[in-house]
C-alpha cells in the first residue's frame, strides 16, 4: 500500500465520503441499518457477484433461491443455533389485522430454512453430494452502532453456500474446496487476507468448527470478509436429514456452509484508496477505462469523433469503456470525477495526440502517464490493466504483511496497547485453553481471530499467559 497519507489518517471520514461522492450506496434511507445501492455501486456489486458465481458454478455448485420467511418452529429446531441469534432476529407477528398463529422470522441465515428441503430432496447416497448457493438479503438486529456495508441490519449481498455429503471426510474435502474458491476470489479482487480457525467460544453456532477470512483496514482494524463452516451432523440430526447408504442402512448427512456479504465491497473500496478517491481493481471495476477528449478551439469535433471510435474499438475487444463527452465539464473536472470513482485507466485524446497518431494513458493507482500508438490501443490497454491489477495486489499484500506481527511475550503486547500502537494483527503463543484465550482478550482489550489455518507447528514455545506448552498462535486484533 502507498505511503500513509491523509485519507488513511482520516479513514472513517474518507470511507463515508466515498460511499456518497462515488455514488456507491446512499444510507439516508429512513430505516436504520439499511441503504440504497446506487447505479455505480450496484455495478461494482454485480461484477463482484459475477466473479463468485463463476467460481462456484465451476466447482459443482448450483444457484437456488429460498423464501425470506422462516417459521419459529424451524428456527428453534437447532437449539444452539437459535440461541446465538436470539437477540438479532426480526419477527413478523401480524398480517393485516390478524395476529399470526406462529411467528415468522426474517432469515438471519438459512441453515434452518434449507434443512427441511434437504430432508425432502435427499433420499439415497445417489443424491449426494449436493451443493447449492444463493445470493439474498438477510436481516440481523444489530444493537451496536451500524456502519455502512460493514455492520448493517439488512445484509443485501449475502452469498451463502450449503452442501451435503456421505462422510465426514467428504465434508472436510468440501471445506478445502471452499477455501480454494474464496482464496481465488479474494486474490482476484486484490484483497489480502489471513485465514484463521475461530476459537471455540466464537465459532458459528451449530458448527464443528469455523474458518474465517480477515483483512486489515487502513485504520488498523480487522474486518471479517468470509467464513467457512464444517457443520458436521448437527443440523442433519436436528432436522432428520438422512440417506440410504450403500450397505442399505440409513445415515445422517454431513454438511458444510460458507458465506460472504457486502463487506467484500467495503474491502475492495477501503484497501486501495488515496487522497483522490477510490482505486478499483480492473477485474471488477464498473468502467475499466474512461476516454476523455481534450478539446481545443477548432478541434472539438475531431477529438470527440476519435474518442467515440476508440470507445467502440475497445468495447468490441471486451473492455468496459466510457467516453466522457460532457460539454459542460472541463477536462480537469472530468479527471477529478473519474479519479474519485476509481476507474483504473484514463485515456486522453487531444489535438497533439491526433497529429501524432497516439493516445495518452494514465493509470489510476500511480497516476503514471504513458503514450502508445493509436493502432496499438487494444494491446496497450490490455497490458496496462494487467500491470495495474498485479501491482494493486502486491501493494495490498505488502500492507497486510507489515500489519501482522508475531510477538514473543505478553509484556511486549501490553506495551503496544499502552502506547496505542496496536494496528493490524498480533500473534501470541497460546496453550489452546479457552480460559487463557479469554483472559488474553480481556487483558489486551482485543478480540481473538483464532489460530492460523492451515495449522502451524509450534515447538519449544510456552503460552504467554500461563507458561504451559504452546499448541498454536492466537491472533488478536481490534475488530469492526
Amino acid at each position: 500500500m502507498p505511503e500513509r497519507r491523509s485519507w488513511q489518517n482520516k479513514f472513517n471520514e474518507w470511507f463515508h465520503d466515498m460511499l456518497s461522492k462515488a455514488e456507491i450506496v446512499d444510507y439516508r434511507y429512513p430505516v436504520k441499518g439499511g441503504g440504497v445501492w446506487l447505479p455505480y455501486g450496484f455495478k461494482l456489486r454485480e461484477k463482484i457477484l459475477s466473479l463468485i458465481r463463476k467460481l462456484l458454478n465451476e466447482t459443482g455448485h448450483q444457484e437456488v433461491l429460498f423464501p425470506l420467511l422462516i417459521t419459529e418452529g424451524m428456527l428453534a429446531q437447532e437449539a444452539e443455533h437459535v440461541e446465538s441469534f436470539s437477540q438479532q432476529v426480526f419477527w413478523v407477528t401480524q398480517a393485516g389485522r390478524e395476529s399470526l398463529a406462529e411467528k415468522l422470522a426474517l432469515r438471519p441465515t438459512s441453515e434452518t430454512a434449507i434443512a427441511p428441503m434437504f430432508k425432502l430432496w435427499i433420499r439415497s447416497h445417489v443424491d449426494l453430494p449436493k451443493r447449492i448457493y444463493q445470493v439474498v438479503s438477510t436481516f440481523r438486529y444489530e444493537t451496536k452502532a451500524t456502519r455502512p456495508l460493514i455492520r448493517v441490519r439488512e445484509i443485501t449481498t449475502f452469498k451463502e453456500a450449503h452442501t451435503c455429503h456421505e462422510t465426514f471426510q467428504e465434508a472436510e474435502e468440501q471445506v478445502k474446496t471452499a477455501v480454494k474458491v474464496y482464496s481465488s476470489f479474494f486474490d482476484e479482487l486484490a484483497v489480502p487476507y489471513v485465514i484463521s480457525k475461530r476459537p471455540e467460544w466464537d465459532k458459528f453456532a451449530g458448527a464443528l468448527y469455523s474458518l474465517a477470512y480477515d483483512t486489515v483496514f487502513p485504520d488498523g482494524r480487522t474486518l471479517q470478509i468470509g467464513t467457512v463452516h464444517n457443520l458436521g451432523q448437527n443440523f442433519s440430526k436436528a432436522f432428520e436429514i438422512t440417506f440410504e447408504a450403500k450397505d442399505g442402512g440409513r445415515e445422517f448427512v454431513w454438511q458444510t456452509c460458507y458465506g460472504i456479504s457486502e463487506r467484500v465491497v467495503a474491502a475492495v473500496m477501503a484497501l486501495h484508496g488515496d487522497d483522490h478517491g477510490l482505486i478499483l481493481p480492473p477485474s471488477v471495476a464498473p468502467i475499466q477505462a474512461v476516454i476523455v477528449p481534450i478539446p481545443y478551439k477548432g478541434y472539438e469535433e475531431a477529438v470527440n469523433r476519435k474518442a467515440e471510435s476508440l470507445t467502440e474499438t475497445l468495447r468490441r475487444e471486451g473492455f468496459t469503456v466510457h467516453a466522457d463527452l460532457r460539454e459542460k465539464y472541463t477536462p480537469g473536472a472530468k479527471f477529478y470525477d473519474w479519479e474519485l470513482r476509481g476507474v483504473p485507466v484514463r485515456i486522453e485524446i487531444g489535438p497533439k495526440d491526433l497529429e501524432k497518431g497516439v493516445i495518452t494513458l494514465v493509470r489510476r493507482d500511480t497516476l503514471e502517464r504513458t503514450v502508445a500508438p493509436e493502432g496499438e490501443a487494444v494491446k496497450a490497454l490490455e497490458s496496462l490493466l494487467s500491470r495495474v491489477q498485479a501491482d494493486m495486489k502486491n501493494r495490498a499484500e505488502a500492507w497486510l504483511k507489515q500489519n501482522v506481527k508475531r510477538l514473543k511475550s505478553l509484556s511486549e503486547a501490553e506495551a503496544l496497547v499502552k502506547a496505542g500502537n496496536i494496528s493490524g494483527i498480533i500473534e501470541l503463543s497460546w496453550c489452546g485453553r479457552e480460559e487463557c484465550g479469554l483472559k488474553l482478550e480481556d487483558t489486551l482489550e482485543l478480540k481473538a481471530l483464532g489460530t492460523p489455518y492451515p495449522e502451524e507447528k509450534v515447538e519449544g514455545l510456552k503460552c504467554v499467559l500461563c507458561g504451559g506448552k504452546a499448541e498454536s498462535f492466537l491472533r488478536l486484533s481490534r475488530q469492526y
